[in-house]
């Protein structure tokens, strides 16, 4: 057994990992910084190249190409190189591509490509320029994988294919992922580096300002891109090309033109019917694959009452209609992985060519001087004809003769051999003439040439003409285009009319905005109008007045917070029930939302007001809320069981009151619950007896009422002044009377009675009530009927409203005409009310 080696385990699996990891790294995964290709990339052109399958000769079929690929340089699979090649020759793959293909290759709604016994291909005329000069001793060559074929190092690269082209790859531990980029701008952004060496990268970044995908699409602002180019890294959003159409039947449709990189069309396609099916986006009535051979046209086509630009935004959350590129520029330099940033990228680059010009010039010059030397003794023959001639006729052999003219003219031996190869013809005079010209011109230009070695602004001038000749035959134009986020928000806001709204949420989610004008005032008692079209088991919740500008808050039940601008709400008629709510926040399931405030500015002195139904309150400054996610924020953290009831809006000198459903009314200034952090529990508000709970929290002004509605219709006002002042956790006192007959509360509210009243049924009828025809009564009554119900007990109050009053005293069921109920929503004015 003297065979065996006894080795440590762990030591030999760190090195054979290590060997592994090195091998994935430098052979396989990653592009070279010179050339900007992967082993298999370069060993598949030059392939090409040795096969003699140039962009103006035939096709040839791709099986043969990939045989001799992996036959002499590249021992992996077969269906690794051909679907290698498959890239390189895909328009929506690759920005330039590198192979010309003919056949099936493929398609952007992720079609796989024809068998390669199928299939052509040859070099494209843009990858010709990668293997330029390779004959001329531009690059070092090595072993191939059994030492019986040579194989490039790297490929002279006349282009910089590495950002031009860009790069994905995984290895052992590290990834990289570099995006394509339009050849003008990154040629230009290599002559900028030779012409100034001390150029910033922001210097840059205006000749080269970002990534240019084959498919086009947008860009989402600069930072991203920015990032990456200084560090390396980084991360950039893209966005589908859309635009929007009017049809003649009012319709909107919604038209993709482009997609981002790499997005599966049919995949893409399918996701939209599929969230169109469950209902998780609404609106969609139609959607069509109109793409062919002149571009690509994805048609959605959306419902009449349906807003296109919210419609649009979901499928930019929901879908690949945006998607992100994570940049990663990592690649090998000298053997090495390394992460480079933008003008890293190019100086190597540049400094490639100079490499490259410097060999190629060192091998035309020896050309040149072997030529020259050979000519040179062609001159002195034809110079001594006569002797040279008697010494080659007297000679009994070829060695003999070439040993003579050696040794009688100081030749060298290829001089003497060419002498003794040269034919009688050249003996004429216009041959020798031609002679002494040719000698001529190789004299002129090996002066030339060691001249552009001994200077090196010259082989830079040299790469810059050359790279300029590249970038005329094969420029073409940007196909991405970058939007930055300052454009994104004058589209939002600066275009849309500034205007007064209400805004509806009904019980099941349904959300819309109207103008305010839209309700009318009508007589105490009366039957109202049907306030919106619902479903049997659905109801209006919330109510609320304020302006298209405004950030509005949705809190929900379980203690988070949404946000939306007031124009973002889509409008609708009033007997329409609008659109989903989650189709607007990001709502989970099992969640709700509660209370709506609209803010306008937030300013550092005001606070948000929390009370939940278990009586528990908080205070935290309203800014604390100005950035807020789209999937939501913690606005207070609630114990099990509880939830969010009511929120207010306060400026540190209010006093709160809470009302709950027995009928009882806790009344305290608001600093009796100090500031907290966004996410804290809170304090006790007020105890409260077994069964009951909190229906309303307010803010109570002086001089003001205290409004309460109940559940069959009944309400009152009392005064404040009837309600003392207590600490904070008590049980407060009684505020109304509760009996079968007038229900359980189910709505607080602070009245002046310089204001109407919204009340909105379960059965989706709303009244509109002048709040100074409501009786003023004590504290332990029931009230007057407000609402007249259906007599089956089927109906009852569901949602209070408060807003501004009507100008004018309206008739009985009688609308005002192009009224409009002003409301403040800003911290300079009264405070903004909510919907519990």
């Amino acid at each position: 057994m003297s065979g065996i080696k006894e080795i440590n385990i762990s030591q030999e699996m760190r090195s054979s990992f290590l060997d592994y990891a090195m091998s994935v790294i430098v052979s396989r995964a990653l592009p070279d910084v010179r050339d900007g290709l992967k082993p298999v990339h370069r060993r598949i052109l030059y392939a090409m190249h040795d096969l003699g399958i140039h962009a103006d000769k035939p096709y040839k079929k791709s099986a043969r190409i990939v045989g001799d690929v992996i036959g002499k340089y590249h021992p992996h699979g077969d269906s690794a190189v051909y679907e290698t090649m498959v890239r390189m020759a895909q328009d929506f793959n690759y920005r330039y591509m590198l192979v010309d293909g003919h056949g099936n290759f493929g398609s952007v709604d992720g079609d796989s490509a024809a068998a390669m016994r199928y299939t052509e291909s040859r070099m494209s005329k843009i990858s010709m320029e990668l293997l330029r000069d390779l004959n001329k001793d531009t690059i070092d060559y090595q072993d191939n994988y059994d030492g019986e074929e040579r194989e490039p190092v790297v490929l002279p690269a006349r282009f910089p294919n590495l950002l031009v082209n860009g790069t994905t790859g995984i290895a052992v531990g590290m990834a990289t992922n570099i995006p394509p980029h339009q050849l003008g701008e990154v040629i230009d952004g290599v002559l900028a580096i030779s012409r100034d060496p001390e150029i910033t990268i922001p210097e840059l970044m205006e000749i080269i300002p970002g990534p240019d995908f084959p498919t086009g699409g947008l860009i989402l602002g600069r930072s991203g891109i920015r990032k990456a180019y200084e560090t390396g890294r980084g991360s950039i959003t893209l966005r589908a090309k859309v635009v929007i159409e009017q049809k003649s039947n009012g319709k909107e449709v919604i038209i993709v033109n482009e997609l981002p990189y790499q997005v599966n069309k049919a995949r893409l396609v399918e996701k939209i019917a599929e969230l169109a099916r469950d209902k998780k986006i609404e609106g969609i009535t139609d959607l069509r694959d109109e793409s062919d051979r002149k571009g690509m046209r994805i048609v959605i086509e959306v419902r009449k009452d349906a807003n296109a630009n919210v419609l649009l935004n979901n499928l930019y959350k929901q879908t690949a209609l945006q998607s992100s590129f994570g940049i990663n520029t990592l690649a090998l330099v000298n053997g090495h992985p390394k992460v480079l940033n933008l003008k890293q990228c190019l100086v190597h680059y540049l400094e490639h060519q100079q490499v490259v010009i410097r060999r190629r010039t060192e091998f035309e010059l020896r050309k040149a001087e072997a030529r020259a030397h050979i000519l040179e003794g062609l001159r002195i023959a034809l110079d001594n004809l006569d002797a040279v001639i008697t010494l080659i006729r007297g000679s009994q052999t070829t060695d003999i003769a070439r040993e003579g003219l050696m040794t009688q003219f100081s030749l060298s031996e290829k001089q003497a051999q060419a002498i003794l190869d040269m034919r009688l013809q050249r003996l004429t005079g216009l041959e020798r003439e031609k002679i002494e010209d040719e000698f001529q011109s190789l004299m002129k230009l090996i002066a030339e040439l060691k001249a552009i070695l001994g200077d090196e602004e010259k082989i830079l001038e040299i790469i810059r003409e050359e790279l300029l000749e590249i970038k005329e035959r094969f420029n073409d134009k940007r196909r991405t285009e970058i939007v930055t986020s300052g454009l994104e928000n004058i589209e939002d806001e600066d275009l849309i009319p500034q205007e007064n709204i209400v805004i509806s949420l009904t019980h099941n989610g349904y959300i819309k905005r109207l103008p305010v004008s839209t309700y009318r005032a009508q007589r105490r008692g009366g039957r109202g109008i049907q306030g919106m079209g619902t479903n049997e088991d659905d109801f209006v919740e919330h109510l609320i007045t304020t302006s298209t500008h405004d950030t509005i808050l949705f809190f929900t039940n379980k203690g988070k917070v949404y946000r939306s601008k007031g124009y973002e709400i889509p409008e609708f008629s009033r007997t329409a029930k609008g659109i989903p709510i989650i189709n607007l926040l990001g709502i989970e399931k099992g969640e709700w939302v509660n209370a709506i405030i609209p803010v306008e500015e937030f300013v550092d002195d005001w606070s948000l007001f929390f009370t939940t139904k278990e009586g528990i309150s908080k205070r935290s400054p309203l800014t604390s809320f100005a950035n807020i996610r789209t999937n939501g924020l913690i606005a207070l953290s609630l114990r099990e069981g509880d939830e969010l009831i009511s929120v207010q809006l306060t400026d540190g000198t209010k006093h709160m009151i809470i009302g709950t459903k027995n009928g009882m009314l806790i009344h305290f200034p608001e600093t009796d619950v100090r500031s907290m952090g966004r996410t804290a529990t809170g304090v006790k508000g007020i105890s409260l007896d077994p069964g009951d709970e909190v229906v309303g929290m307010e803010v109570l002004e002086e001089d003001s009422d205290v409004l309460i509605v109940t559940k069959n219709g009944y309400g009152k006002r009392t005064p404040a002044a009837e309600y003392r002042i207590q600490g904070r956790g008590g049980k407060g006192i009684k505020t109304c009377h509760v009996t079968e007959k007038n229900g359980n509360l189910v709505s607080m509210r602070v009245v002046t009675g310089e204001e109407d009243l919204m009340l909105i049924t379960t059965g989706g009828v709303l009244i509109r009530i002048d709040v100074a025809g409501i009786s003023k009564m004590g504290r332990n009554t029931q009230g007057v009927k407000l609402i007249s119900m259906k007599e089956d007990d089927s109906e009852f109050v569901a949602t209070v409203a408060k807003v501004e009053k009507e100008e004018e005293e309206p008739q009985e069921n009688e609308a005002i005409e192009g009224e409009e109920i002003s409301t403040d929503s800003t911290p300079d004015n009264d405070v903004p009310e909510n919907e519990e």
